[in-house]
């Protein structure tokens, strides 16, 4: 099973990045990232995969996930209608927030617990949940503000599980995690766009052959395999907004309308118009 390192921009004029109900379910995502991540589901079923832990949630979870811990997708394999909030945070905010001011002394400890993985219950479940489902309707400040407020409850909380018994480690390399969020954030900036195996592989300073054999046993996929997935993940999101299939197919960087639709139906199992209708 081959972990994919997510590569992670903060939301415009804010310290965090904020994900609504992703859906995702219909993908096994098994990923990792170096931001610390709050995650709530409720209304759904479904597996809590944190690094080494394995166990079944019913009707809601909230997980505070530390950095660079690998974990599956909360909604994976959910067939109900869910509300799911992720909140992301830099690590570097722990280290220039959370260390460096006193009053925040209770975070930074949460935060350096994170990395056990923790499962919150009973009431406190219920009062962050509703708290998470909020959040996206407050301004920056206010986010700001709110996100201090969560944490802190949590810090307090006794309602908790450790997942691990040590802090887990991830065994991959920093240099490795540099060459793959380097090809990631190209991947991210330019999917728009026609993109080249000779491009990307220049990227890593190799040629490219050596690049497919690379790419594939770093990620499991080939690198068009995992091109496609890509932008057929920004697709969804497109179909998501009210974008008619044409457009999102062009806008992905599909050259051509039957190739999206045969993508499409190949990552997804339905074609980009039932998708839509589905969901929308």
């Amino acid at each position: 099973m081959k972990i994919q390192l997510e590569n992670i921009s903060p939301d415009k004029n804010s310290s965090f990045r904020l994900l609504l109900n992703p859906r995702l379910n219909d993908l096994f995502y098994w990923h990792f990232h170096p931001e610390y991540e709050l995650v709530y589901i409720e209304n759904a079923d479904g597996t809590r995969h944190v690094g080494e832990h394995i166990s079944q949630y019913e009707g809601s979870d909230l997980v505070l996930i530390g950095s660079n811990i690998p974990h599956l997708n909360f909604d994976y394999g959910v067939k109900t209608d869910c509300e799911k909030v992720v909140l992301q945070i830099h690590p570097d905010f722990k280290t220039n927030t959370f260390q460096q001011l006193p009053e925040l002394n209770n975070i930074d400890h949460l935060f350096e617990k994170s990395q056990y993985g923790i499962a919150f219950h009973g009431v406190t479940k219920i009062a962050i949940g509703k708290r998470l489902l909020q959040f996206q309707y407050l301004r920056p400040f206010a986010q700001f503000v709110e996100a201090l407020n969560i944490f802190q409850l949590l810090s307090e909380s006794k309602e908790y599980t450790l997942l691990h018994d040590q802090p887990y480690i991830n065994q991959y390399s920093q240099k490795e995690q540099e060459r793959i969020r380097h090809i990631y954030g190209y991947i991210d900036q330019h999917y728009q766009e026609k993109i080249t195996l000779e491009e990307v592989a220049a990227l890593s300073n190799l040629g490219k052959e050596a690049f497919c054999r690379y790419f594939k046993k770093a990620t499991g996929n080939t690198f068009i395999s995992f091109l496609n997935q890509y932008r057929i993940s920004q697709a969804k999101r497109l179909l998501l907004m009210d974008k008619n299939v044409s457009e999102t197919c062009f806008a992905c960087g599909f050259e051509s309308l039957s190739y999206f639709n045969r993508i499409f139906k190949k990552v997804t199992g339905e074609n980009p118009t039932v998708f839509k209708k589905r969901h929308l």
